[in-house]
């Protein structure tokens, strides 16, 4: 599958992201995963059929591709938590994709009167924030950065990184990452990988800033001139819903005849207590109310983060339909009325 361009097409391409993996793997493992310094990423070594289905869910359900349960992963935090070597941790980041792969070729054998070739949905490597690794809370406010080196970071997620490209990913997901510092690092990183190209989605406290504190749009069109020719997209993952639209508004006032492409892939809008977990469910609109409105304002990558299921993916993906119809209909009634 083709990501979309950046130019402005008559029926502009939308690409459904899948939802929250360790959200759906709970439905399998029947295991606590909030929590575990490795979060999803053990699953990879302990229940790799777990794994698999949990991508399957996603593909039947709609996404147009899917996201390597990495985002936790490392070299360093595997040999710290599963006891193995370096190379063995290497390894795994590895194993992440070919489950990934395992799990689209088991769809594309099943759908395969139904998927054309242009259709295939891609396999995603997740890269998360470097605070995820330290298991202390700063991936959520980004504080990490005023004590960590670039180059600490660097070294970081190089390995990881080269392990995703290595295994064949069709893009990568530099995803959550809460501050300036790091986003850049990782957008002149990615040079290093001159055939790969990767989405940048940073992680907000409100509706304006990231979470260290930076202007969202600010940082965002600057990491994308950093590097426009690898990189497809910019925007959010992992916060409340009813932050996108305004984070979203006006990004490309200043360049409408090539606007970057946006993506967003908020939660469910539940608060997370470390004491009892998630709450506020009953509080939260469901993320399909806002998905037409977001594409009104350019997003053209769309799909769910934490707290989000399967089921969810369904119902983004039929906001997605309307919208597009809605989108061919305006167009239709403008043409045939000299409105353009």
């Amino acid at each position: 599958m083709t990501p979309p361009s950046s130019e402005n097409t008559e029926a502009p391409h939308i690409v459904v992201l899948d939802g929250g993996f360790s959200t759906q793997l709970s439905c399998h493992v029947g295991h606590v995963i909030d929590g575990d310094p490795l979060w999803s990423a053990r699953f990879i070594h302990t229940h790799p059929n777990e794994v698999v289905n949990t991508h399957l869910d996603f593909l039947r359900a709609g996404a147009d591709l899917i996201i390597t349960n990495t985002y936790q992963a490392s070299v360093e935090g595997f040999v710290e938590h599963l006891g193995v070597t370096k190379e063995q941790g290497y390894e795994l980041i590895a194993r992440a994709v070919q489950l990934a792969k395992q799990a689209r070729t088991l769809y594309l054998e099943e759908y395969r009167d139904y998927v054309q070739n242009d259709d295939i949905p891609l396999i995603v490597g997740s890269v998360g924030p470097y605070g995820a690794h330290l298991h202390d809370g700063s991936e959520y406010d980004g504080s990490y950065a005023d004590t960590t080196s670039i180059e600490t970071m660097r070294e970081w997620h190089r390995p990881r990184i080269q392990a995703l490209v290595e295994a064949g990913v069709d893009l990568l997901a530099l995803e959550t990452i809460p501050c300036q510092e790091e986003a850049e690092t990782l957008c002149d990183l990615l040079r290093e990988f001159p055939g790969t190209k990767a989405w940048l989605a940073f992680s907000c406290k409100d509706d304006q800033s990231i979470a260290h504190g930076e202007s969202f749009q600010k940082v965002a069109k600057k990491c994308w001139e950093l590097n426009p020719d690898q990189l497809v997209a910019v925007g959010v993952n992992c916060c409340a819903p009813s932050f996108v639209s305004n984070l979203m508004k006006g990004f490309n006032d200043d360049r409408p005849q090539a606007p970057i492409p946006l993506i967003v892939y908020p939660n469910s809008g539940e608060k997370y207590n470390p004491q009892i977990g998630w709450i506020d469910r009953d509080k939260c609109e469901p993320v399909e109310i806002y998905i037409q409105e977001w594409l009104d304002l350019g997003v053209r990558y769309v799909g769910g983060c934490c707290r989000t299921y399967a089921a969810d993916v369904s119902r983004i993906q039929n906001q997605v339909h309307r919208w597009r119809d809605r989108y061919r209909f305006q167009t239709k009634y403008q043409s045939n009325n000299g409105l353009h």
